[in-house]
């Protein structure tokens, strides 16, 4: 098992080393550099001297100088936002979209799997159909309209919650209810596919016949084996939570990491995307070892998967 899990981290190791590098050619093969932003109108001679210093004249010494960078988790400046460095941006903004996306995901778990749960064992039936069209409407509807009209009702109308802003718990409701929303839909659906399917098994059958109460057939035999399809997808979905929704975070005046990514995109920020491309990446290695620990651990025949 020890073994198993060394070589998942090493794997992971080279994944990240690999979205690392992928995403520098990228950064390099788009045309202009964040010296070049419309406001500086900088003179050529000045925009050389400081690609000089930066190293940015040089493709390969530029990328060597962020790899040692990131080894040693320093980033370098931020070009996109005057007099700070990465690191600082990270530290600022990280925390923030850690604590909106850990708790959307816990939301969403929350809700989703009781509803999933009620939809399959009271299968079509008024509130399977309700299940059903909640789930549909929180699928479709994008992120910036159940913000908006949250934002509308709690805030503008009934005055129950700041418009915006970070600081607060009462600043926490709204942006991480709007975050969760759409993950707790895919929950539900997966949660009541995978039990329709428990449900019909052999083994809750006998269950079953045994005449053992529903709600322990349902609860722990049933349970374990249906939460599995919702344990694969929480994931990516808690790495791409924790990273940092850009609209949920342009609607509530969140700090968080993603409208900080979508700058330094627009304004090619090399250092600024690598470091969040890196923090991103190494989210998803560490949560999709963490779905395969779990698998484990609810299913001990995936033992020799890992």
């Amino acid at each position: 098992m020890t073994g198993r899990l060394l070589r998942r981290l090493l794997l992971g190791i080279v994944t990240i080393a690999g979205v690392y590098t992928l995403t520098f050619v990228m950064v390099i093969s788009v045309p202009g550099n964040p010296l070049q932003q419309s406001e500086r109108n900088m003179p050529p001679e000045v925009e050389q001297a400081l690609k000089a210093r930066y190293r940015m004249d040089n493709n390969w010494i530029y990328f060597g100088q962020f790899l040692k960078g990131a080894v040693r988790l320093d980033f370098g400046p931020a070009f996109t936002y005057a007099d700070w460095t990465c690191n600082q941006i990270l530290m600022h903004s990280l925390p923030v979209s850690l604590v909106i996306g850990l708790l959307a995901i816990l939301i969403a778990v929350g809700v989703g799997v009781p509803a999933g749960v009620l939809g399959a064992v009271y299968r079509n039936s008024w509130l399977d159909g309700a299940v059903l069209g909640v789930v549909l409407l929180g699928i479709s509807l994008p992120t910036f309209v159940t913000g908006s009209v949250l934002l509308t009702v709690f805030a503008v109308y009934l005055r129950l919650l700041p418009v915006g802003g970070w600081g607060t718990l009462a600043h926490l409701p709204l942006p991480c209810v709007t975050l969760a929303l759409p993950y707790a839909a895919y929950i539900a659906r997966l949660t009541r596919m995978s039990m329709l399917d428990v449900l019909g098994s052999d083994f809750i059958r006998t269950a079953v016949a045994k005449g053992l109460p529903r709600r322990v057939v349902i609860g722990r035999h049933a349970m374990k084996v249906a939460f599995l399809p919702v344990v694969s997808f929480l994931g990516p979905a808690t790495a791409q939570a924790m990273t940092g929704s850009f609209v949920v975070e342009k609607v509530f005046g969140v700090p968080g990491l993603g409208q900080h990514f979508v700058n330094a995109a627009l304004n090619r920020d090399a250092g600024l995307i690598l470091s969040t491309v890196l923090v991103f990446s190494s989210l998803l290695v560490v949560f999709n070892l963490v779905v395969d620990l779990l698998y484990a651990w609810l299913d001990p025949r995936m033992v020799d998967a890992l």
